[in-house]
Order: structure tokens, then sequence, then C-alpha cells
């Protein structure tokens, strides 16, 4: 997925929330633009690997490690730990957003609504968990 489809989707997905739940999902504040940032760099760093079939999409809308073995051993652990800051970021945007709603109860709501706009935003090819196991898209 290029860069712009990629903040695409993720401007997509903060609309379709924003609409069902009636939140504003494009809040702008300090720490949103941050983990955005943050995001569209390592999407950068992590488009191939998704691509490979090395990285995969959880249901959950969480990424991991799907296939360590086609990954070379010196790489390992750079992508475990940009794939530990993506979900981490993930997490933090969901309480950034529900924080600035004044809600963060709504965190988990925010997450259940993210987590299939991933998978609908994910690239033909990439590897996604099913409740059928991992499948390519």
């Amino acid at each position: 997925m290029s860069l712009i489809k990629y903040l695409f989707a993720l401007v997509f997905i903060l609309a379709t929330f924003q609409a069902e739940a009636g939140a504003a999902l494009d809040v702008n504040t300090p720490g949103v633009q941050a983990i955005k940032l943050r995001m569209q760099a390592r999407h950068g760093q992590l488009a191939a690997y998704y691509n490979s079939g090395a990285v995969g999409l959880n249901m959950d809308g969480t990424i991991s490690l799907r296939d360590e073995a086609s990954v070379p051993l010196a790489a390992r652990r750079q992508l475990s730990a940009l794939v530990e800051a993506e979900n981490g970021d993930r997490e933090r945007l969901y309480s950034e957003i529900a924080n600035a709603n004044g809600h963060p109860e709504w965190h988990n709501e925010i997450r259940r609504v993210f987590a299939p706009r991933w998978l609908n935003f994910a690239q033909r090819g990439w590897w996604m968990m099913s409740d059928r196991g991992w499948i390519q898209k």
C-alpha cells in the first residue's frame, strides 16, 4: 500500500467512526499528529514485510510477525521492534482520540471500529488472520 493510500485509509477510518459514533475523530491534537507521523514513517518500513507475507494483520487490528523464517536473521529484531511500535501507536491513537473527545472509555469501541477497517484497506496479497487462520486477501 502506498503512503498516499495508507493516509487515505486512516482518514476514511476516522471519518467512518465519526459518522457512526458521533465522535470527533478528526481531532488534531499534538498527540494525534505525533502518532500519525510515526505511523506514516513506519509504514514505509513495514510495506515490504506486508508484501512478502512476513507480517500480517490480526482480526483485532494489530499486526504480527506471521512468517519469521522469511525474514533474514539480522533483520528479525528490527522487524519485531517495528511491529511492537506499530501496535503501540495504534493503541495510543485510539486513546488519544477518545481522550480528545472527553470519553476515555471509548478506547475499546474505537479499536473495534478501526479493526475491520485496517483489514479492509489491506492490499491484495497481504496476509490477514481470519477465524480459519491466516488467509491472503
